[in-house]
């Protein structure tokens, strides 16, 4: 297994949530409750279950409600927030946090979804071949709604492509990666910067590779697929009690 002590967590939580104001009004969309809690704590229970001691938490819209839930410490695992005073996207959020980064390497997550994968057997491939930089990839049968990532037979990434019609199946993002802290250091500072869109396009194919799974995967952007996470956190605490 990878070296889980140099490892970071670092989560996007800073997000407006526009689209889910309808349901979810008075609170960050992290703190929509999912099973009697808060979505995020789903996601802060799946990271320290690998045994991760630090999470940062890129805060910007309500910042303050975010930390009054969670405070310091969630268990044993470290919170320290990074708070943006107006939105700098993915990229500019997590290059924002990069000085209360204290590990060579962090694992990104998108604050509004769960995928649930490995995440063992994701950093035990991550370090297995001292990758600068690790996509998540999931498996799905319409490529069409997400946009495509390509990979070779090396699992190097070859190809972003945007949503089109008809796309059929193959992997798209999975919002989660393994990232080394000098490829984070090229975003620049202090600039409005997307990952998705910037970074990871403009990267050598020898600095980026994709894991690929099938795994189940839940957003809570929209109010439908919210509705839709009661159901899926219950099936999955069903499935781990078997």
């Amino acid at each position: 297994m990878g070296d889980i002590s140099d490892i970071t967590a670092t989560v996007l939580v800073g997000g407006l949530g526009t689209r889910l104001r309808s349901v979810v009004s008075d609170r960050p969309k992290v703190l929509a409750q999912v099973c009697g809690r808060p979505f995020l704590s789903h996601l802060l229970d799946q990271i320290a279950a690998v045994g991760i001691k630090k999470v940062i938490l890129c805060t910007g819209y309500m910042s303050e409600k975010v930390e009054e839930a969670f405070g310091d410490k969630y268990g044993e695992m470290e919170i320290c927030y990074s708070v943006e005073s107006s939105p700098m996207g993915t990229g500019g959020a997590v290059r924002l946090a990069v000085d209360k980064l204290v590990t060579n390497n962090a694992l990104i997550l998108n604050g509004d979804s769960y995928i649930d994968v490995d995440i063992d057997e994701y950093i035990d491939w991550y370090f297995a071949k001292e990758r600068l930089v690790g996509l998540l990839l999931r498996d799905v049968e319409d490529t069409s709604r997400y946009g495509r990532v390509d990979i070779n037979e090396d699992e190097q990434v070859t190809a972003f492509s945007e949503k089109v019609a008809d796309s059929g199946p193959g992997l798209i993002n999975a919002g989660m990666y393994l990232m080394n802290r000098s490829v984070i250091e090229r975003i620049p500072a202090d600039e409005v910067f997307s990952l998705e869109k910037k970074l990871f396009p403009s990267l050598d194919r020898s600095d980026i590779y994709g894991f690929s799974c099938d795994a189940k995967f839940i957003d809570i952007g929209t109010p439908r697929s919210y509705a839709e996470a009661e159901s899926f956190f219950g099936d999955k605490d069903i499935e781990n009690d078997n």
